[in-house]
Formats: C-alpha cells, structure tokens, sequence
C-alpha cells in the first residue's frame, strides 16, 4: 500500500527546495481534474498547515512536522483533520537529493493505506507540472532576472487563481487588486470606475484580467454587463497607470516606472465567421457583438501605451481546463458517452491549455520586446470534429452522439450560439512565434491526457 514516486527535474536543488516553500506551489500541483480547491495555504514548510476543501464540506488539513523538516533535502506533512484522519491514515514525505550540479530527484512517498494505482495519476502530475513550472521560471529569468511587483485585477477567477500561482512560485510579489475591503497586507481595494490614486504605488507591472463571463445568452442586459465590465475600467486603469508613471516618483524625468500594462483580450476580435482564413495578429478585426467589444476593451488601454508604457493585449483563444470553461461542461458529458462533435464539426477551433495561457501572460510581463495584441493559442488549431474525437479518445468513451446546431441556439440564443458554440476561427499565435516562445502543450491530445491524468497510450 501507499506510494514511492520519483523523477529527475532540470533544476538545482536549492531551486527546486525554494519553489516548494513560496505561495502558490499547493495551487499549482493540485490536479485539475481532482474536486478539491485550496482554502488555505501552510505558512511554512516546516510547521504550517495547508487547508483543502472537498465535496461534501469535508476539509483535508495537511500538517507539516517539524521533526521532518530537513531544508533542502526534505519536509513532510501529515493528515490532521477528523474525521478523515481516523479513518485514513496519511503521511506524505517529500524528499529532494542532487544529480549533478543542474538537475534534482524528486522523490514522494506516502504512507497510507490506499493502493499505488488510486494515487499514481496524481503524484505523475504534480511530477510534470513542478518540471514544466521550473522551466518556465528559468526562460523567464533568463529575460528578466529581477523580481518584480505585479499587481492583478481578477486573481480570484478561474485564470487569476492560477496566474498568481505561477508568479509567486517564480519569486515575484502580486497585489491583488480586488473590489471589497482588503484582508491582508498583499490586497489593495479597487474601485473599477474611480480607482484610487495611490493604487498602483510600487508596482512594477500590472495585469488586469477583470471582466464579466461571456457566457450565457447574449440578452441587451448581458450584454451591456460585457462591455462595461471591460471598457471603461480598463480606460481608468490604463488613465491611472499613465498618470503613475508621470508622478514624481517616476524612475526619471519621462520614462515610465511601470514596465508594462497586461490586458486580457480575446480571439472574439477577428469576428465569428472567417471560414478558412489564416488569423494573425495583422489580420484585420471581424464583425458582431464580440469584435465590438474586443476593439474597444484593447483601445482603452490607449492612455498607458500614450504615457511610453509598454502594453500587450493576451488575444486569449478556448482555455482548456477540467475547472473551468468549455472542458468544465463537456468533460461530464464525454465521461458519461453523450458527447459527440457540434453541428458538422468543420468549424475551426483555436485553444490553448491554462498552463500555456499563464506563460504567455508571465512573458507579456517580462519581455521587453512584445507589445500590443499577442494572440495566446496553441500553434495547432483543430476542427470541431477532430476536438471530440481526441477528447473521446482520452477518456476513453465514444463520441457519436452528434449535437444538432438547434441546440445551441436554444441554450444561447441565436446571436450567443454564432458567436460562441459556432464560431469558426483559425488562429496563428504569430508574434509569440516569432519571439521564440515555447510551448508546454502545443498538440491537443497531449494537453488533453496531462490535464486529465490520463496516461500515454
């Protein structure tokens, strides 16, 4: 019973310890699939307690010895909450050791009464993702060294949640930028429409992620919820940055002291219906509700750019991840065998996995050499059949149940079902390509079997 699981990632030891001990790492090893959120994180490796919610309103509380505590070499924690605990059994030892000068061994055992099948899927992810997150932490150094003082608006989605994630685990300090009264000293009260003067004090970067799920019917009121949650906040943010970096506190007479204004944006630009048409961030912007917005959501960063910040608009395609988005409502129904291709399956999708969507924002940050709209897609675009097919084929269930176009006009209406569930777009990420920028996932099937747990075939 239990579990020993080890493997060899390129970073040294010290690295590898350093990465553990930072917020966020809990966040970025829990697997995506798994039902469980991280409510608290531990303090310190070396005593703090780590709180995970589960269904049900059961909490997995992870207690880390002291007595195990062997910086860099080792740290342990142990389950602590009933009535769990009384039921099963958990010590899991994390234990690190030296290859050579550059590379790590990684080894975790855990002692538990659960069988090594039950746990090996989620201890090869954990595995894949430290292995991938430190790489990316070392291209990232490798453009900009220092750490940096990021402030994000939307850090409690689906996005934030796992954006902050990867930029305190990479060393740099995030201010939340969040629309309540602050709870700790790393949270800065936002008003959207009238932000305060003194907001983005310090900061050396901001990315604003902030903006109403386009999800749903497009009904007038929804509607005008899309735009005005993006448009005119981002203007006041982008007016503030501006006005920042013009203030005394100014690194010097006309240069910005901000390095760079980050906007989320989306591939809704290049409008719903451009067939075979190859997309690039030179192609010319598209028509309907969504292109409306998208142009307007990137022209209000125009104050930042005018003030000589350096700013990028993340053209974002379909993220694909099991906690959220399309993958969130089509992974039950694959799982269950009702999914099949939408419509005649032709339409192009353009996707991008979560973990590839975070890297790109990190590079927007740190890279002084983009700016303006960067699309942020796999280099591989896929037709809606070949889409299912490939999900099917991970989870391992049929895919012929095909959904006629009726349905998702239903569901959405008939402008929401154009613009989203039928919307055809062959998009390039032709700026990151040309920057060199490495993929994690560049092929679906691939992205799809890491995100599920699911082994290579």
């Amino acid at each position: 019973m239990g579990l020993t699981y080890s493997s060899v990632v390129d970073a040294g030891l010290a690295d590898v310890f350093a990465w553990h001990a930072r917020p966020g790492a809990i966040v970025r090893l829990t697997p995506p699939w798994q039902p469980v959120r991280v409510v608290r994180e531990a303090g310190s490796l070396r005593d703090g307690r780590a709180v995970l919610g589960l269904p049900g309103g059961l909490r997995w509380v992870a207690a880390h010895q002291p007595d195990r505590y062997d910086p860099p070499n080792a740290f342990a924690d142990s389950l602590a909450s009933l009535p769990l605990s009384a039921v099963l059994p958990w010590r899991h030892t994390h234990q690190f050791s030296p290859v050579g000068e550059r590379a790590t061994l990684v080894t975790d055992v855990v002692d538990t009464p659960l069988p090594a099948r039950a746990l090996r899927s989620m201890f090869a992810y954990r595995h894949r993702q430290l292995d991938a997150d430190l790489a990316a932490l070392a291209r990232a150094r490798a453009i900009c060294p220092g750490p940096l003082a990021i402030a994000v608006t939307g850090s409690g989605g689906l996005i934030g949640t796992a954006l902050t994630a990867l930029l305190t685990t990479s060393g740099h300090r995030v201010i939340r930028l969040v629309r309540r009264l602050p709870r700790h000293a790393g949270e800065r009260y936002w008003r959207p429409e009238d932000p305060g003067p003194d907001l983005l004090k310090g900061v050396d970067a901001v990315i604003h992620l902030a903006g109403a799920s386009i999800g749903g019917r497009f009904t007038p009121d929804r509607k005008a919820e899309i735009r005005d949650s993006r448009i005119l906040p981002t203007r006041r943010l982008a007016e503030l940055a501006a006005a920042t970096a013009a203030s005394p506190g100014a690194a010097s007479p006309g240069a910005a002291s901000l390095r760079a204004f980050v906007t989320a944006s989306a591939i809704g630009i290049y409008g719903p219906d451009r067939d075979e048409e190859i997309l690039t961030e030179a192609s010319p912007r598209g028509e309907g509700f969504l292109a409306d917005v998208v142009a307007g959501w990137e022209d209000a960063a125009g104050p930042a750019a005018a003030a000589g910040i350096r700013t990028v608009q993340v053209r974002t395609g379909l993220v694909q991840t099991p906690r959220g988005g399309m993958l969130r409502l089509l992974g039950p129904l694959f799982e269950a065998g009702l999914g099949g291709r939408l419509g005649s399956g032709k339409q192009w999708l353009s996707w991008i996995g979560l973990d590839d969507l975070l890297d790109v924002y990190l590079r927007a940050v740190l890279d002084p050499g983009l700016s303006g709209p960067v699309n942020a897609v796999a280099p591989e675009p896929v037709r809606n059949i070949d889409y299912t097919r490939t999900l099917a084929g991970v989870l391992r269930r049929p895919a012929v149940l095909p959904v006629p176009g009726l349905g998702p006009r239903l569901l959405l209406g008939a402008e929401g079902a154009r613009e989203l569930a039928q919307a055809s777009q062959y998009v390039q990420p032709e700026r990151l390509t040309a920057a060199g920028h490495q993929f994690r996932q560049p092929h679906l099937e691939g992205a799809l079997r890491h995100m599920f747990g699911r082994e290579d075939p």
